[in-house]
C-alpha cells in the first residue's frame, strides 16, 4: 500500500491545491494512486498534460490514475477517453473530502469515472486551507479563486468559475498561524487577486485586506502579492505601497499587450497609457518598486506595428520579469473565432524578441543593484531573494527561511552575488 503520487502542472494556485489534495487523500485513506493536477492556460499546456499522463501510466502500470485541474474541468471528455485514465474530477470536486473518500473506496463500480460539475454554479471558495504550503522560507495563502472577466483569449474562467473570495478574518487567522510557525514571508495568491472582496459583505478591496493583515499580524516581516490587474488597484493598496515597508516592492502585472486596438480586441479593461501611468505612480510612491508582466505575442490580427507597441511597453513601464506567451488558440473562447493571419514562425520570432527585451531589462536591474545592501530571504542555504524578488547567490551557507542583510558584490546572467 503506497501513498498517492501527485504531479502538478501550471500555476502556483495549482501547486497550492495539490497540497490540499494530498491532505484530503491521506485523510480518506487513498493508496496506490497517481493524481495529475492539470493546467489549461494554453493548448500546449493541455498537450503536456496528456504527455505527462502517458508517461506516468508507463511508470505506474498498476496504479489508479486520476486527472484533475483546469484542463480536466474544461475538457473532461479529452481525458476520460484516454485509456491511461481511470477517473476525471473537476476543480470543485478535487477540494471536497467526499470525492477522495469515494476514490479510496472500491474503485470499480462505486465511483463515477467522471465527476465534473458546472463550475459557474459554485459560489464559495473551498473551505480546505493549507497552513504553510511552500518551502521553509515562504508560505502561500489562497485568498481568491475564479474570475468574473471574459478576456477573449482566456479559457481560465471556464476552468475556475466566477470570482469567490476568502473572508478577511479567515485569511488573517491563517497568516497568524503561519507566523507562529516561523514563516517570515507570506504570499497572497488567487486567479484574479484584485477582484478580492467583490462578493463579500460591504465589498472590501484588496488594499483593505492588505492593510488589515499588516495591522493585525504585526509580527509578519514580509507580505507579498502575486499577479494583479493594475486597472483594479484601489486607493488603500496604493497607500500600502507608499507607507508599508513590510509589503514587498514587487508586483506582477497582467498586461497582455501594449497596443490599444489589440487590448480592446482582447477585451481588456485597460489601455496602454493606463499601464504606464500605474507603474509611474507606484514608483513615485516607492522608488525601489519592480514589475513583472504577462505579455502575449501573436494575438490574431496583431501587425508588426501592434507588436512594436508591446515591445516598447517593456521599457516604457520599465518591466523587469516577463512571462511571454506565444498566442495559443483555445476552443470555446471568442478569440478562437478570429482568423489567425500570422504565421507561426512570426509568432515565435515575436515571442523571442520580447524575451530578449526582458533579458536586457533583467541585466539592467541586476547592474543597478551592485553595491546596494538588501534584506534577503533565504530559499536554500546558498540562494535567497531580495524584497524585489531578485535571486542572490551566496558562497557561504545560511539558514533557510532566515532574512539575511547583505551587500551585493556582483552578478551573473540571472542572479546577484553577495
Amino acid at each position: 500500500m503506497r501513498a498517492p503520487k501527485f504531479t502538478t502542472l501550471g500555476c502556483r494556485l495549482n501547486a497550492y491545491e495539490t497540497e490540499a489534495m494530498k491532505e484530503l487523500s491521506q485523510q480518506a485513506g487513498l493508496t496506490d494512486a497517481v493524481v495529475v493536477n492539470t493546467c489549461a492556460v494554453t493548448a500546449e499546456a493541455v498537450r503536456k498534460a496528456r504527455q505527462e499522463i502517458r508517461k506516468l501510466r508507463r511508470e505506474n502500470p498498476d496504479a489508479r490514475l486520476i486527472v484533475t485541474g483546469c484542463a480536466a474541468q474544461t475538457e473532461p471528455e479529452t481525458f476520460s477517453r484516454m485509456e491511461e485514465v481511470d477517473a476525471v474530477i473537476g476543480n470543485t470536486e478535487k477540494m471536497q473530502p467526499d470525492t477522495w473518500k469515494g476514490m479510496a473506496a472500491d474503485f470499480i463500480g462505486e465511483t463515477e469515472a467522471v465527476q465534473v460539475d458546472d463550475i459557474m454554479s459554485v459560489t464559495e471558495t473551498a473551505g480546505h486551507l493549507i497552513d504553510g504550503f511552500g518551502t521553509r522560507s515562504r508560505a502561500y495563502v489562497q485568498v481568491q479563486n475564479g474570475c468574473d472577466h471574459r478576456c477573449t483569449f482566456c479559457i481560465i474562467p471556464y476552468g475556475r468559475g466566477n470570482s469567490r473570495s476568502v473572508p478577511a478574518g479567515v485569511v488573517v487567522d491563517q497568516i497568524k498561524r503561519l507566523v507562529d510557525r516561523g514563516y517570515n514571508e507570506v504570499v497572497l495568491t488567487g486567479v484574479d487577486l484584485t477582484s478580492w472582496g467583490a462578493d463579500l459583505p460591504a465589498e472590501p478591496k484588496l488594499g483593505d485586506l492588505v492593510m488589515r493583515i499588516l495591522k493585525l499580524v504585526p509580527d509578519l516581516p514580509r507580505l507579498r502579492i502575486s499577479s494583479i490587474d493594475s486597472i483594479e488597484v484601489d486607493e488603500n493598496l496604493m497607500q500600502a505601497i507608499a507607507t508599508e515597508p513590510r509589503l514587498m516592492p514587487h508586483l506582477h502585472l497582467s498586461l497582455q499587450h501594449g497596443d490599444d486596438l489589440i487590448l480592446k480586441r482582447m477585451k481588456r479593461r485597460h489601455l496602454r497609457d493606463d499601464a504606464i501611468r500605474f507603474t509611474e505612480e507606484a514608483r513615485k510612491l516607492r522608488p525601489e518598486m519592480t514589475f513583472g508582466a504577462d505579455i502575449i505575442a501573436g494575438f490574431p490580427t496583431e501587425t508588426e506595428a501592434h507588436f512594436e507597441n508591446s515591445l516598447k511597453l517593456v521599457t516604457d513601464c520599465d518591466l523587469t520579469w516577463l512571462h511571454v506567451f506565444p498566442y495559443s488558440k483555445r476552443d470555446g473562447t471568442p478569440a478562437a473565432r478570429i482568423p489567425q493571419q500570422i504565421n507561426g514562425n512570426i509568432i515565435k520570432d515575436r515571442a523571442a524578441r520580447l524575451r530578449a527585451a526582458g533579458e536586457a531589462q533583467v541585466a539592467k536591474h541586476l547592474n543597478e543593484q551592485i553595491g546596494k545592501t538588501h534584506h534577503i530571504l533565504m530559499e536554500n542555504p546558498h540562494m535567497g531573494r531580495t524584497e524585489q524578488f531578485t535571486e542572490v547567490a551566496f558562497n557561504t551557507p545560511h539558514t533557510e527561511g532566515q532574512i539575511v542583510t547583505a551587500k551585493v558584490l556582483g552578478r551573473s546572467d540571472t542572479q546577484l552575488t553577495a
